[in-house]
């Protein structure tokens, strides 16, 4: 019996039973799927209240495949909510939007719109063979009722929680000069309105009481302790502002850490290239007259045309559009792909034997086309995914160009500098000829690292991490690899300040059951993020998803109502594994960083859910003094 994956969940999808087949050649069988429900993604916003718009400032478009269509977004061209990171200068809340062109649910701290969409599992394990469990939460189209005082806690949290990670954004000058700019893909549209003045709210804020640490433990010791979790449960709880240990029990005990690796992958992966960094897929002259090499950079949201899976993704279209006007009369032959970029296994030798084959993990190659599903129109955990990533990017590739496959292969020496989007000149390469071997033929990129992290996190999509930590291994010099990746997020741990003798990760996942952390290392990593020293480290707050209303913590909670808007956090499950770890705002208005890790949990998935989310949710409640 092996730890098997977590983090089936679904991406806007409506309910249904089955997942169905793919005839494609790289595609897997149908299996088994959970109920879906739309949902979104935490972003900060600028100024007031936002008019509904579709990706990128164009008007909103219904997409096939995508439920329904777009509503309002935020930076990047993300999709914009209202949330805890509302700091000084950002005005007032967002409205909610949706991700990935589905329909949205109201989310985030402040985001008290009303009802939500259908319901959505949380992640969950299960034993290899076994069917998924039914769902417990609110069936099919119903609008989730909140009650009252959710409402209240939730408009509250605006002006506090919000304030509470307002040093997030406070030190971002280097970020703030590219958000307040008009990208190169996004249309240019009217300045913001002025923003209102929040020094009062966070002059109110300072000022909350910090949690009696005796008056905590009172409360988390019999939730801890003689909880469904079992025997080997770790926790921490710190104040973000100051780093003071409030609660802990075997903080820095060696737990698997399932999901909540994707925390680290995402701190190390902002910090190592910036949050505003972009992935350049490019195509270069082949070798031989009429070929053309389409070189992978490791962006494993690259879509095909403008139905993709990834909102903002970069399109193979548009590079073939490129690259049939940079060839001019010389006819295109033959479509080379080169993933030489990542070396090693393109699968984690520290993953179960299954894994792959149950489909919430695509084995991961540099060149990839939507995360490595055959059906993007399928939003719901697990997918079917290509057998070789690479050779369907590149036969999609090549049928763009209106050939029928593709082979692989090396690019020649490029001549013209890597990154650049310019092509070589149109008319003389035509008059000339063949373009030389490797002659940029044209390139585009990626949507900033940042959406991906968000994307990551609030979906906690398994592909994408993978394909960011070996962006870290890239920016810090290691081989492009599961184990240069592994090296490079320890590196990151260590230059933090952080214990690396209490990290041991092995993916970026955490599909890997050998992966190791303990709760210090997690509370340390949030209050770090939280103290606004980096302005990169800062930002994956935003993609954190939020009790009861975004991403896998959509259904969340439903027991503890308590943490409704008010516990952020990434949760993680492997069998026999159960974690949580995030930020929470206590009754008096006190921000905390927590992580609660458990392993040998004897219960089921629902049950050890459930005690995680009591555990935040008393955090929460808790005056403590």
């Amino acid at each position: 019996m092996h730890s098997s994956p977590q983090d089936r969940q679904p991406y806007g999808g409506r309910p249904q039973d089955t997942q169905p087949g793919n005839p494609q050649a790289y595609g897997s069988a149908p299996r088994p799927q959970v109920y879906g429900t739309s949902q979104g993604q935490a972003s900060p916003g600028y100024g007031s209240a936002q008019v509904p718009q579709g990706q990128y400032g164009s008007a909103p478009q219904p997409q096939p495949g995508y439920g329904s269509a777009q509503v309002p977004q935020g930076q990047y061209g993300s999709a914009q909510v209202p949330q805890a990171q509302a700091g000084p200068g950002y005005g007032s809340a967002q409205v909610p939007s949706g991700q990935y062109g589905a329909a949205q649910v109201p989310q985030g701290p402040g985001a008290a719109f009303g009802a939500g969409g259908p319901a959505r599992p949380g992640e969950y394990g299960r034993p290899a063979g076994q069917t998924e469990p039914a769902p417990t939460g609110p069936k099919g189209d119903k609008p989730r009722k909140r009650r009252k005082g959710v409402l209240i806690t939730v408009l509250t949290l605006v002006v506090a929680l919000g304030a509470g990670l307002g040093g997030v954004a406070v030190f971002k000058p280097d970020l703030m000069s590219d958000l307040l700019a008009s990208p190169d893909w996004q249309s240019p549209s009217a300045a913001p309105p002025a923003e209102p003045a929040v020094a009062p709210v966070l002059a109110a804020l300072a000022d909350a009481p910090v949690p009696d640490a005796a008056a905590l433990k009172k409360v988390l010791d019999p939730l801890v302790i003689s909880s469904p979790l079992g025997s080997s449960v770790s926790a921490s709880v710190v104040d973000v502002t100051t780093g003071e240990v409030l609660y802990e029990r075997a903080p820095t005990e060696m737990i698997t850490p399932a999901s909540n690796t994707k925390l680290v992958t995402a701190a190390a992966v902002l910090i190592t290239r910036g949050p505003d960094y972009r992935i350049t897929t490019r195509v270069v002259a082949g070798p031989n007259p009429g070929e053309v090499v389409l070189i992978g950079a490791g962006d494993a949201t690259l879509g095909v045309t403008a139905k993709k899976f990834y909102e903002g993704a970069a399109q193979l279209d548009d590079l073939a559009a490129q690259v049939k006007k940079a060839m001019g009369d010389t006819p295109i032959t033959k479509v080379i792909t080169d993933g030489s970029l990542y070396s090693g296994p393109n699968a984690s030798p520290d993953w179960p034997s299954d894994t792959l084959g149950e489909g919430n993990v695509s084995r991961i190659t540099a060149v990839m086309i939507n995360g490595a599903r055959t059906d993007i129109k399928d939003r719901v955990m697990p997918f079917n995914r290509f057998n070789d990533p690479e050779r369907a990017a590149g036969d999609a590739f090549a049928k763009l160009l209106g050939l029928t496959g593709s082979a692989k292969g090396k690019a020649p020496a490029t001549t013209t500098a890597t990154g650049s989007a310019a092509p070589s000149p149109q008319g003389s390469a035509a008059a000339a000829g063949p373009p030389a071997p490797g002659t940029e033929l044209g390139s585009v990129r990626s949507a900033p690292l940042l959406r991906q992290v968000e994307q990551m996190l609030t979906e906690s999509d398994n592909t994408l991490a993978e394909a960011l930590a070996h962006q870290v291994a890239l920016a810090k010099g290691q081989p492009g690899s599961f184990a240069g990746a592994a090296a490079a997020i320890e590196q990151v741990v260590t230059e933090l300040g952080l214990d690396a003798t209490q990290s041991d990760l092995l993916d970026g996942s955490g599909m890997s059951p050998k992966n190791k952390i303990s709760p210090k290392v997690l509370t340390g990593l949030l209050v770090k993020a939280a103290s606004g020293t980096d302005s990169h480290l800062s930002d994956f707050f935003n993609g954190l998803p939020v009790a009861g209303w975004s991403g896998t913590m959509t259904l969340r909670f439903a027991k503890s109502k308590s943490g409704f808007g008010v516990v952020r956090a990434k949760s993680g499950t492997l069998n026999g594994v159960n974690s949580l770890s995030g930020v929470v705002q206590t009754a008096d208005g006190r921000l905390l960083a927590f992580a609660v890790l458990a392993d040998n949990v004897p219960t089921d998935r629902e049950t050890a859910q459930n005690a995680l989310d009591k555990i935040a949710a008393s955090i929460a409640v808790c005056g403590c003094r």
